[in-house]
């Protein structure tokens, strides 16, 4: 089926929509965090069992979601994705206690993984050759401009009209993507799904995609071991209250500015771009720990530090490379990886903040977590060299 210029624009933005459901989904929720715990009449501290599970929920949903998904076409599955995506947000507007808030939210991550890992893949099949990080790019813009948008916007939803609306916000914004994907999106080109679960599941036997999954699991924790404390920081520190979601709203502008520098990188080269881009998180960390102290310069640091977050991209061109006929699989793989960082960096920091040190120990744990990415990133490096290399070749 020969698709036009503006049906590939538009199907692309469809995907960023629902891109951006998920961002605002994922990232606000942390922000309205104090407003759901007080009104389900739990302590923080539990409520934040209900951001774990949202994650809990990529990183089982993204392989599962992506193996069995294969029996459908993937413009059928990702209009699926979406509406089962906005179902499980009304549940946790309709959360009643915290059992039903963590239960949705687990619910809600399952599709985040294969929605965007298929979303992204598709992207970089429909743009033409030398542009396809950029496609892949356009996608996770909508990630990054939920963070400028929707993490302030949902603490203002949060204190005027009621947490809930949020995540019914999202569910709106969720069916409209699925709507204009059913629209705009061109059917997939032969009938049936592409490949079948036995054949996403030989991307397993890849060696070369589980070294890039790595690369994104351990190096992209550097971001969360800053950002997932980058709030309290700020406050402990004498910034002033109105500044808090302008702060976590630069984050969001360098992200957005990242990914379009993270597409060129992917185009010049998918291990140099990857390695620019965690040699920027080292800088970027340390930035942020020497000038603990002083919120603006903080804040400034963690702008440049989003700068490096769209290290997604060229390590999703690599896996497209790697993974043979398990591509869905491996895409979806790359966002559990990522999830993972989130688990693995806030983690690392907890550790050096409950043993006592300050808050620069943040920036320093993002430091070692983003000098452990390069040293993956090398293993993976010397395992692509002529006759190392395991990638499966699709057939």
């Amino acid at each position: 089926m020969v698709q036009t210029d503006r049906q590939v624009r538009l199907t692309i933005l469809s995907f960023a929509m629902g891109a951006f459901a998920i961002g605002i989904t994922e990232f606000a929720a942390m922000g309205l965090l104090p407003y759901y715990a007080a009104d389900l009449g739990v302590s923080e501290p539990q409520a934040g069992h209900a951001v774990s599970a949202y994650a809990i929920g990529v990183v089982i949903g993204a392989p599962v979601l992506a193996v069995l998904g294969s029996y459908l076409p993937r413009k059928l599955l990702l209009i699926l994705l979406m509406i089962y995506f906005a179902v499980t947000n009304i549940f946790t507007a309709l959360a009643s206690g915290l059992d039903s808030m963590v239960i949705s939210r687990a619910l809600a991550g399952l599709p985040h993984g294969a929605f965007l890992g298929i979303a992204m893949l598709l992207a970089a099949e429909m743009s033409p050759p030398g542009k396809k990080a950029a496609g892949v790019a356009s996608v996770l813009m909508g990630l990054t401009v939920a963070n400028i948008v929707g993490v302030p916007a949902a603490g203002a939803i949060g204190q005027y009209f009621g947490w809930r609306w949020c995540f019914v916000l999202v569910a709106v914004i969720a069916m409209g993507c699925a709507a204009m994907m059913a629209r705009v999106a061109p059917r997939d080109t032969q009938d049936g799904p592409a490949v079948s679960p036995l054949r996403e599941l030989s991307a397993l036997a890849s060696r070369a995609m589980w070294l890039a999954l790595g690369v994104g699991a351990i190096g992209f924790g550097a971001v969360f071991a800053v950002y997932s404390y980058f709030s309290a920081a700020l406050i402990d520190n004498g910034a002033p209250e109105w500044s808090i979601p302008l702060a976590l709203s630069l984050f969001g502008v360098g992200a957005t500015a990242g990914n379009y520098v993270a597409g060129r990188l992917a185009n010049w080269s998918q291990f140099g771009g990857t390695l620019v881009l965690l040699l920027g998180m080292v800088a970027t960390t340390l930035l942020y720990a020497a000038v603990m102290g002083n919120w603006v310069a903080m804040s400034l640091a963690v702008m440049a530090l989003g700068l490096t977050a769209g290290i997604v991209i060229p390590i999703q061109m690599r896996l497209m490379e790697v993974a043979g006929n398990g591509k869905t699989l491996a895409s979806a793989l790359n966002h559990a990886a990522f999830n993972a960082g989130n688990a693995i960096g806030p983690w690392l920091s907890g550790l050096g903040l409950a043993a006592g040190y300050g808050w620069y120990i943040t920036g320093l744990a993002g430091a070692v977590l983003a000098l452990g990415g390069i040293v993956m990133l090398g293993f993976a490096w010397i395992d692509s060299r002529p006759g190392r290399g395991h990638a499966i070749p699709a057939q």
